[in-house]
Order: C-alpha cells, then structure tokens, then sequence
C-alpha cells in the first residue's frame, strides 16, 4: 500500500478536536448523485438542524447551476437572447471565475461554456439516441468557447452572444463540496469527511486522531493502490472507468479516448474538480507538463499502446511513502 500525506500539517485544524467525539453519518441525494458527511460532532450541535441546512444550500446551488433544471439561473442564461446581460449571484460568479481562470490555464481544455456539446453528446438532461457525426459537431462548436461571452468582473455580469450554453459539469460538485466544508466549519463542525459523487474534501482529523483516509479508485491491477490522507485537502477524480467516455474534448468536440483514470489533489474541491477535467482531456504528455507546471499533485491513469500507464506528478511524489497497512 502506497500513502500520500501532507507536506504540513495545519495547527489550525486541530481546534475543537476531542477524542473519542461520536461519529454521524448524514446523506442524501443531489446533483444527479449522493452526497455524504461524516462529522465528529462537536457538543450542542443539533443534527436534524444541520441536515436542513446542508439540503437548502444544495438546493441553493442547484437552483443557480443545474445544467437538469430549466428554472435554473444557469438554464434560463442558456435560453436568454443575443444580448442579454445577466447579474450573476456570488456562488455563480465564483465558479464562472474558476473556470476562466482554469480555462486560459490549460489552454480551452477546459471549457464551462461548452454546453452545446455535452448536449449533443447526450450527457445533458436528454441521451442522444447515437453518436454525434462531425457536421453536428461543427453545428455545435459555432455556439462553444468561454471567449464568446463578455464578463464585467467588477458588476459580475455575464454576457449572453446568442446560443452559447454554459455547463458547469465539470466543476459544480467540487464547488458544492466546498460550500459544504464551509457550512460546517461556520456551525463548528471542524473535523469531517464531505463527499459528492466521490469529490471529497477533509477537515481537521478523525476522533481516534487520523487524518481522513481515501482510497484512490484503482480500476486496474497494473497500478498499486494508493492511500490519500485528507488532511485540509480535497480530491476529485474524472476519467471513463465508470461512466465511459463522456468527457469531451470542448476545442474539437470529440470524446476523449486515452484517459482511464485521472485525481487530483487540491486544497479546493473546485479547483481539484476542475483540473481533473481538464487534464484528462489533454494527451498524456501535454497533461504531464501542465501538471507540472501548475505544481499539482496529480495520479493519472492513461491507455497507451502497452496498455494503461500510471503517472504521479512531481507534487504528489513528494507527499508519497510506502507503508505496510492491514
């Protein structure tokens, strides 16, 4: 068994930690998937009470940037005229902002206003009944590109071109984790393990004083699994082992074929959720020097002509150690 452990561990995080503090377990349903918190539970919090306000601020970010609900703020900017300028609310404007930023980093590989594509695809709310051929593709790539929309940052207005449709796929449920993590941490809840469709974040330890341990999903025997202890951490996995090939390569529209598995560490669950999909569009070796750059902490799982090759990058290197664990 192979462990990755921070470089630092945060003095911080230690507050309100107690030994032996009961466990709870809250989950439910969102964003087409589940989420789940373990919490150690501080003394005097109401957990009922908790529940409810972890499902309304789900509720809350669904209701902006459900790319399912037509009544979403995201939907109705979709549908908007040639023109439109829309007032974006604070959660929206951020992750828009995060997907700028991650955009222009990895050169359009990650794209929150190719819509259109993930439509047509059929990974949007209606499955397509075969694959896109490349005229529909092209149809397509004429409404996609972040660089189509104007954005005012200081009134935080986006502007609507005509046809173009975000999707923010790629980048919402770490979003949601974070906004979870912070839900907690402004209720006292320090120490927890917060998970939506296996974007996970860790705060603090566990009672018995672990750090929050994660398996990395290691869908092949040709790579030796690795234990992640999320301590002030998150991680975010994309890739087709689960869901087949349904990321989309937003510059050319095609399916990407090469990537079987790809994780990345990141003390955002958004930002680790976003770069996740953008590495695992590029090819392997523009993937491995733009981790490198951008110094993540990065397991990625590639097909080659050998079969399925694993790469960590520099960051996650350094955070590994070989360890015998029962």
């Amino acid at each position: 068994m192979r462990l990755a452990v921070p470089l630092e561990i945060d003095p911080g995080a230690l507050s309100g930690w107690k030994p032996g503090a009961p466990v709870v377990d809250l989950r439910g349903e969102t964003m087409g998937t589940t989420w789940h918190v373990r919490l150690a539970q501080p003394p005097g919090l109401h957990v009922n009470s908790l529940r409810q306000a972890i499902e309304q601020r789900l509720e809350a970010i669904l209701a902006q940037m459900s790319h399912w609900r037509e009544d979403s703020l995201l939907g109705g900017f979709n549908r908007a005229a040639a023109g439109t300028w829309l007032a974006l609310p604070a959660d929206f404007a951020t992750v828009w902002e995060a997907a700028l930023s991650v955009g222009e980093a990895s050169g359009g590989a990650f794209d929150a206003a190719a819509g259109r594509l993930v439509n047509l695809g059929g990974f949007g709310p209606t499955p397509a009944a075969q694959a896109p051929d490349h005229d529909a593709i092209g149809q397509s790539l004429r409404h996609v590109g972040a660089h189509r929309l104007a954005y005012d940052a200081e009134t935080r207005r986006l502007r609507q071109p005509g046809g173009v449709h975000l999707d923010f796929s790629g980048i919402a449920k770490g979003f949601a984790v974070d906004a979870l993590g912070e839900l907690l941490t402004r209720r006292g809840c320090h120490h927890a393990l917060v998970e939506i469709g296996g974007e996970l974040l860790g705060l603090g330890l566990r009672p018995d004083g672990d750090p929050w341990w994660v398996d990395l999903e290691t869908p092949t025997a040709e790579s030796a699994p690795l234990r992640i202890a999320l301590h002030q951490m998150a991680v975010a996995t994309s890739g087709d082992y689960v869901r087949g090939r349904h990321t989309i390569d937003p510059r050319t529209g095609a399916a990407v074929p090469h990537m079987l598995s790809l994780s990345v560490l990141h003390r955002s669950a958004m930002m680790a959720d976003a770069w996740a999909t953008a590495l695992t569009v590029l090819p392997p070796s523009e993937m491995q020097w733009l981790a490198t750059r951008e110094r993540l902490a990065v397991r990625a799982l590639a097909r080659d002509e050998q079969g399925v090759m694993e790469w960590i990058s520099p960051a996650l290197e350094r955070m590994m150690v070989d360890a015998a664990v029962d």
